[in-house]
């Protein structure tokens, strides 16, 4: 009896002991910003080169933020056989700035951290075997810049982001990347997804947004969904319950990145 116990207690422990991904924080050199930046990478345990995505934090966060929102991402790493990069964005919304030039993160992020994870980490180098999502802040910047660089991101997602900043003139910092609103009206314009559904519908992104029902940010995501919709961008929309909070990143990061996963195969 002793020894079937014994074993059973195995079968039990040694599944998580079995994660071997390697989780890494590096310090990215940024030549627009003049400064480094830190990033954790996940590399999962196993040969050859792999897709890689990249997890976008929310506002007041860091590189860090994601490892609590979901602890289980260096098992996922290597259970999807997926590189994980999550870089530190401030509070950028991922823009490249027009009043301050230490927050330049769309160019960052787009160009020199793409460059640098395929330079020293064993990437599948093209645009799809690589996607970006993040939450909130990071949602709204993942939509940014896949937008914004379709040669560089083929798939992307959102979970509960601010896809249209225009509602909320005077919260997170917005007003300090980009201008106070009453000053910039037209800036503000210009930096808001739902101006750029044309962009959406040449980039041929695979697409998947989420955002709780019961979350502030509900009504531009819906918004957002419905101007997608009628432009004909294929998009993946789910509106299920759920407020701004990490429970439920935690559970729909899990959709997001099967749809990735399912993107890298090519089942898109």
């Amino acid at each position: 009896m002793r020894k079937y116990l014994t074993l059973l207690l195995l079968l039990t422990i040694i599944p998580g002991m079995m994660c071997a991904s390697t989780l890494r924080k590096v310090s990215v050199p940024s030549r627009v910003m003049g400064k480094n930046v830190d990033v954790n990478v996940i590399t999962p345990d196993s040969e050859g080169r792999h897709p890689v995505v990249y997890l976008l934090h929310g506002w007041g966060g860091g590189c860090d933020n994601w490892l609590g929102v979901k602890p289980e991402i260096k098992r996922i790493a290597d259970e999807r056989d997926m590189i994980i990069v999550i870089p530190s964005g401030e509070n950028s919304w991922y823009w490249d700035s027009p009043v301050n030039p230490d927050l330049q993160y769309e160019t960052f992020t787009a160009k020199e951290l793409v460059k640098y994870i395929d330079d020293n980490f064993p990437t599948l180098p093209s645009r799809d075997k690589r996607a970006i999502t993040g939450y909130s802040m990071g949602g709204q910047g993942a939509l940014w810049l896949a937008m914004r660089h379709p040669d560089t991101f083929g798939a992307v997602g959102s979970l509960s982001g601010g896809v249209d900043i225009r509602p909320f003139p005077n919260n997170w910092n917005m007003k300090d990347a980009i201008g106070p609103k009453s000053k910039y009206p037209d800036r503000w314009e210009q930096y808001a997804l739902p101006n750029h559904i044309d962009d959406f519908v040449k980039a041929n992104l695979a697409i998947i947004i989420s955002c709780g029902s019961d979350d502030f940010f509900f009504e531009v995501n819906e918004e957002f969904h419905k101007a997608l919709k009628k432009a004909g961008v294929k998009h993946h929309f789910i509106d299920s319950p759920g407020v701004h909070d990490s429970k439920y990143w935690n559970e729909l990061t899990d959709y997001q990145l099967e749809f990735f996963n399912d993107y890298f195969d090519g089942l898109l």
